[in-house]
């Protein structure tokens, strides 16, 4: 009798660990494969997130498509036993929401994401703007990461401090799958 991967989706504001933790994750637990939110290409989709903020931030106007056929690819593979997603919406998302089996929040302070988010695009980019970025951030920007904290972490399975070193998060999500009687 095989058994599908169980399913557990990992969000937090941008800068909130997410890639981080999930790429730990990956070397942590056994036959699991990750899939990640930014590397999509979503069509028919708010083109400006403060924009869709703004309007309500309705979760199903994201046509996630791709990442779903993706998803519905790897829980056919019978040697699987995770699969993780670098994921912003938890449960929020209806057409997603039914294939996730634990949904995790990093709750990382907005000052301290914001700083790992600016260190991270900076180095990244050499054009890198930090005034528009800090602008843009104070004037709209903020209440999209607002909107995670309000919607997205009451929606979610497990809260986890940001705050805390990379090692301690994942022993964390360790200790939770044990307790949950998963194989780690």
């Amino acid at each position: 009798m095989s058994v599908k991967p169980y399913v557990i989706s990992i969000a937090a504001v941008s800068g909130g660990g997410k890639t981080t933790v999930t790429n730990h994750l990956l070397g942590k637990l056994n036959n699991s494969k990750a899939l990640y939110f930014d590397e999509y290409d979503f069509k028919d989709c708010p083109d400006d997130i403060c924009d869709w903020v703004s309007r309500g931030a309705n979760y199903n106007e994201w046509n996630l498509a791709p990442l779903i056929k993706d998803i519905e690819e790897y829980l056919k593979n019978e040697s699987l036993e995770y699969i993780l997603l670098d994921y912003p919406f938890a449960y929020l998302n209806d057409a997603t929401g039914g294939y996730i089996d634990l949904t995790v929040f990093i709750d990382t302070p907005l000052d301290i994401a914001m700083a790992r988010r600016i260190l991270r695009d900076q180095s990244e980019n050499l054009v890198y703007n930090l005034n528009s970025d800090l602008n843009n951030y104070l004037v709209r920007g903020r209440d999209a990461y607002l909107e995670m904290q309000k919607n997205v972490k009451p929606n979610s399975d497990i809260e986890i401090s940001g705050l805390l070193p990379v090692h301690l998060i994942v022993d964390q999500f360790i200790k939770e799958l044990r307790h949950r009687g998963l194989q780690v």
